[in-house]
């Protein structure tokens, strides 16, 4: 077998905040028809909620040694320090990986990770099999990137001196332009007409032919996904983006914090209070786990703007430490003591 077919193929999953990888990279793992499958996570935050989500899955395909966490920021700005040890641990598990999924934090640029992948100590050993971006079909059928756009217009009229789009917007651009296949989340909640306006918006971004699957609970076929076979990292010059030439970006334009609370006596309360805070604060995203007082479960909180999700994911494990912590992530300004205060209340 030739070095180039030897290597190990990797995906990067990519999208904004709240589009739905997690639920897609989930479902993945479930279906992975015979692969034996390792997940790289960049959570942006100090919890790894995405990292936990996929690790209690219990997935045969994936086991939990598999799941690699990168928690230090967002990955295209940590690839040497965090992403080449973190390919080096899953190359180094036995029996081999077949496949290697990487999510990215939304908001990662996927083309400095890809152009990592010509390091000389990585290109021998894997290869980008090819990039998802998943965008979400509610937000883009309204005409927005992502669920809350309104805040980031009323920074941007408040601002003078900001001469270029607002950031998320950019973010949104730079994985269309990597993209090799775009997964149009949550199809299920809108019509066939929001369906065709935000497939339109989306190709309005696109430089090139990629293919858009529309998904419902990140139900796509992983073959679908897998084995595209494209190495990416040779075709890196037709990827361009509005940061070429400028990718010693930092996440200035956002905040993310952590708030710590006790064990909650009502799910629905609890979920009200996010939802009540994210909108009156214009946080983008809150995702957490929540301990329910009686409760043996722990309790999994997701939230995109106002809309709040939440279920029991797994049971709390033997010393184990409970607790509710939650991760707040939103545009810079973000007023912590206010959101503390609303879900203290």
């Amino acid at each position: 077998m030739t070095a180039s077919l030897s290597r190990v193929p990797c995906t990067v999953v990519t999208g904004f905040l709240g589009s739905g990888k997690t639920t897609l990279i989930r479902h993945v793992l479930e279906n992975a028809n015979g692969k034996r499958l390792a997940l790289i996570v960049n959570e942006f935050g100090d919890v790894g909620v995405d990292g936990d989500i996929l690790k209690g899955c219990g997935i045969e395909a994936c086991p939990e040694e598999n799941v690699v966490e990168l928690a230090n920021g967002c990955i295209c700005c940590t690839v040497a320090d965090d992403f080449a040890p973190a390919l080096d641990l899953i190359l180094s598990r036995e029996p081999k990986v077949d496949h290697i999924l990487i999510e990215t934090s939304g908001l990662a640029l996927p083309k400095p990770l890809i152009q990592a992948f010509n390091w000389p100590n990585i290109k021998s050993r894997v290869t980008v099999d090819g990039v998802v971006a998943v965008v979400d079909g509610v937000a883009l059928a309204e005409g927005r990137v992502a669920h809350d756009m309104e805040a980031l217009a009323a920074q941007r009229e408040a601002d003078d001196s900001l001469d270029h789009d607002d950031p998320v917007e950019e973010v949104f651009d730079d994985q269309i332009a990597c993209a090799d296949l775009i997964v149009l989340s949550k199809t299920d909640l809108i019509d066939e007409d929001a369906r065709k306006r935000a497939e339109a918006r989306v190709a309005g971004h696109l430089a090139r032919a990629v293919k858009i699957v529309p998904a419902a609970n990140g139900q796509v076929d992983a073959s679908v996904l897998l084995g595209m076979g494209l190495a990416v990292e040779d075709d890196i010059e037709n990827r361009k983006t509005g940061h070429d030439g400028a990718f010693d970006h930092e996440h200035d334009d956002f905040d993310t914090f952590v708030i710590e609370l006790p064990a909650v006596a009502d799910p629905e309360e609890l979920a009200r209070k996010v939802s009540a805070a994210a909108e009156a604060e214009n946080a983008l995203r809150v995702k957490g786990f929540a301990e329910v007082v009686g409760k043996p479960m722990r309790l999994l909180v997701q939230a995109v703007g106002p809309r709040v999700a939440h279920y029991y994911d797994r049971a709390w494990e033997a010393g184990e430490q409970r607790g509710t912590r939650l991760v707040v992530i939103g545009l810079k300004g973000l007023d912590r003591a206010a959101i503390e205060k609303a879900l203290a209340a």
